[in-house]
Formats: structure tokens, C-alpha cells, sequence
């Protein structure tokens, strides 16, 4: 009886942590209402805010979707690369947030490569690092009405002063 219930409560565990694992993913309507507030166009099938021609351009992508304030709605990151548009870093991201009346609201935008820390700022928003070439990143902490510079840091730890 005991090794039933174990073997049970094995089976549950996996299950419930390969669905809380999964990744959330937008419909497609979402998904497009997203990209038109971040700016992009869709050209084709490819969803494009840079007019990068180049073969090394990549096109809009959702890089991420999930709630990173704790309100109950997702957030997407969009993510686009050319180093026409983005320079050396190569990628731009838009930070957008799904609204109560359903529509999408750009929060942050830019080149570089959003990373989310466990850090926060006003209102459960975590605090962002833009990470690119070079050895010190900034990172920005939501004020209640925008992401604004808060400090420098690599690997965690905060840039030297020279």
C-alpha cells in the first residue's frame, strides 16, 4: 500500500512539474496585437520594426512570455537582431505588458538583451539588466511609471568606479 502511494505521489510530481514547467505561449492574436505595440510591421510572414535588408537580419521573435510582476497577465519579450539597427549588440528587445482591457503596453524597449533579476522595483516589476558587449551592464528598476537606470553590474556584482 505504502509503495502505491508513493510510486502515486511520484507520478503527480512529475506531472504537475512538467505542466508548471511548460512555457507559456500568446494566441495569435495576441501574439500580433503585441508586435503592432511594440512597433513592428509584419512584411510576408516576418514581423520586422528594423528595415534591416541584410541576410544576417532576424526577425521578430516572442522570446519569453510570463507574468513578471505578479498581476495575473503576462508580459512578452520581443526580441529582433541586426547590427544595423542594434549596433554591436546585435538585438533589440520590447518589454511589453497585457493590460486589464486586454491590449498591450510597451514598458521598455531598446538594444541589448533583457535579462529579468530577482531584484524588484515598485509594484512586484523585477529589476532588468540590457546586457551586450563589454564587461558592465546597466540595470534599470521600474519606478512606478518607467524603467530608469539604477546601477551598473557583471556577473552579479557592481561595476568598479574607475
Amino acid at each position: 500500500m505504502k509503495l502505491t502511494q508513493l510510486f502515486l505521489s511520484a507520478a503527480l510530481m512529475l506531472f504537475c512539474a512538467s505542466v508548471s514547467g511548460a512555457p507559456a505561449k500568446l494566441s495569435p492574436a495576441d501574439e500580433a496585437a503585441a508586435f503592432k505595440a511594440a512597433g513592428f510591421k509584419l512584411k510576408g510572414k516576418q514581423w520586422r520594426a528594423c528595415d534591416d535588408p541584410s541576410p544576417s537580419y532576424t526577425p521578430g521573435a516572442v522570446e519569453e512570455v510570463r507574468d513578471v510582476n505578479g498581476d495575473g497577465r503576462p508580459e512578452v519579450v520581443l526580441t529582433e537582431g541586426s547590427t544595423s539597427c542594434y549596433g554591436n549588440t546585435g538585438a533589440g528587445y520590447s518589454l511589453l505588458s497585457k493590460q486589464a482591457d486586454g491590449s498591450w503596453k510597451p514598458i521598455s524597449k531598446g538594444p541589448g538583451i533583457l535579462t529579468f533579476l530577482t531584484t524588484k522595483g515598485v509594484g512586484g516589476w523585477p529589476d532588468i539588466e540590457i546586457g551586450g558587449p563589454g564587461f558592465c551592464f546597466p540595470v534599470e528598476r521600474w519606478n512606478g511609471q518607467k524603467y530608469v537606470l539604477q546601477r551598473h553590474q557583471y556577473g552579479g556584482k557592481p561595476c568598479r568606479s574607475k
